[in-house]
């Protein structure tokens, strides 16, 4: 698994007034509570990364249909949307605040992609179980952007893109999901799957050639596609992020595992270089 250390993460991310874009393979909600390379991971990246003044998280765990909703609440509640873990998971709080003012303004963003605000969701696991390694005093605001499952691949590019301004306003876009999800096809200790290892090296080598349009073609990635993701609810993510960085940034892959055989833990940031 590709790891960096402290400094060799504050060596590439240079000084810049526009803040990189993230995405976090999130995995298990186990890596929220166990002591592992993956929290360890994101722990040095959020000591590495510059403090943003707020954070927008597109989640795989927050599905809607029709419409990209935006969280406007004030003060947003943990979700632990999952069940069968131990009871340690569910005492799990992450009280971070929101930030109403600019989620409405995003709502106002992404008028053209039927947007619209909501206060009842908050943080779910995608969220808050990679914000506690990033930013463990919750002291940053954070809201959650939806990602419409009625639209193709190529729609989360375009939400990537109407978000990148932000970007330049001190904004950490932050998209959780994972490169492969199929849960179906779970190894517990075992090797990775050859569809696994197939895709997650297909993405990785297309988003550093900044083929995005080839990652969101369903068509043209075809039987792969959806060997990797039954449904792409964790791919979409992915996408937003692309979208989100542009041709002045960099790219650095971290945490480039599989993880129980057909789970990719691939991260990835598209930062100023």
């Amino acid at each position: 698994m590709r790891t960096f250390s402290l400094q060799e993460l504050k060596d590439r991310f240079a000084p810049s007034d526009r803040m990189p874009v993230v995405f976090l393979g999130h995995g298990s909600p186990m890596h929220a509570i166990e002591d592992g390379p993956f929290g360890r991971s994101w722990a040095a990246l959020g000591q590495s990364l510059p403090r943003p003044d707020a954070i927008l998280v597109v989640s795989a765990h927050w599905m809607t249909r029709g419409t990209t909703l935006v969280d406007v609440s004030a003060m947003p509640r943990t979700i632990h949307d999952f069940y069968g873990f131990p009871e340690a998971l569910f005492q799990q709080q992450y009280p971070a605040p929101g930030q109403p003012e600019l989620a409405r303004e995003v709502v106002s963003l992404l008028g053209s992609h039927r947007a619209a605000g909501d206060d009842t969701w908050g943080l779910d696991h995608g969220a808050w179980a990679v914000l506690m390694y990033l930013y463990p005093e919750a002291d940053v605001p954070v809201f959650q952007v939806s990602i419409d499952m009625g639209r193709g691949l190529d729609y989360q590019l375009e939400i990537g893109r109407a978000l990148s301004d932000l970007r330049d306003r001190g904004v950490l876009i932050l998209g959780s999901g994972n490169v492969v999800h199929n849960l179906r096809a779970m190894r517990w200790g075992g090797a990775p799957q050859d569809f696994a290892q197939e895709f997650d090296a297909l993405f990785a080598d297309r988003l550093a050639e900044r083929d995005f349009a080839m990652l969101a073609n369903a068509d043209g990635l075809g039987t792969l596609l959806t060997a990797a993701h039954p449904t792409v609810d964790h791919y979409l993510p992915a996408l937003t992020i692309a979208g989100a960085s542009d041709g002045r940034d960099a790219l650095t892959f971290m945490t480039d595992a599989i993880d129980l055989g057909s789970v990719s833990m691939r991260s990835f940031i598209f930062h100023p270089n």
